[in-house]
């Protein structure tokens, strides 16, 4: 059986940066230690990468979060330093939205997919939905110690809503 680890945007400025928060800071050596493993264990290592224009306020998504983020090629967009030795061994997706329409392909030949990431509440849900849509029989988990939402209780709320859309949430 073939494994993939999704790596959702584990980025500056969502870690300590523009949108960064305690949480998010927190899970860095438990992805870490989880894309480790992968890249030992797993056959398919993708991180994806939320990417915007410096016109990013006068998107659609920028008007509704008007804070500057992920801005190409800004110390910022980059994945943070604790990983980046991993992102140059694994497929990088630059995405401008919450969900990449390039993921499914990514990990096409997986039978089993696992997320980690940031937001849980934002990016990981987005993206282990589509997957789900795309492959509704494999098995698509997502690690909770490895994941950190805008807050807290946003991140326990989506991770109720994964669970009841048969994605399994593991510790």
């Amino acid at each position: 059986m073939k494994k993939a680890l999704v790596v959702i945007d584990m980025q500056n400025d969502f870690i300590d940066g523009s949108l960064g928060t305690k949480e998010a800071v927190k899970i860095v050596p438990n992805v870490k230690a989880r894309i480790a493993a992968a890249m030992a264990e797993h056959d398919i290592v993708v991180f994806t990468m939320d990417t915007h224009p410096e016109n990013y306020l006068e998107t659609a998504e920028g008007k509704k979060l008007p804070v500057k983020h992920c801005i190409k090629p800004t110390k910022g967009w980059e994945i943070c330093d604790a990983l980046k030795e991993y992102a140059g061994r694994a497929a990088v997706i630059e995405k401008p939205t919450f969900g990449s329409t390039e993921l499914p392909a990514a990990v096409k030949d997986a039978d089993d997919i696992t997320l980690v990431g940031l937001c849980t509440d934002i990016c990981v849900i987005s993206n282990a939905l589509l997957l789900k849509a795309f492959y509704p029989e494999k098995k698509i988990a997502v690690d909770a110690n490895c994941c950190a939402g805008v807050t807290p209780e946003s991140h326990k709320n989506a991770l109720e809503v994964m669970k009841m859309c048969q994605i399994d949430i593991v510790e």
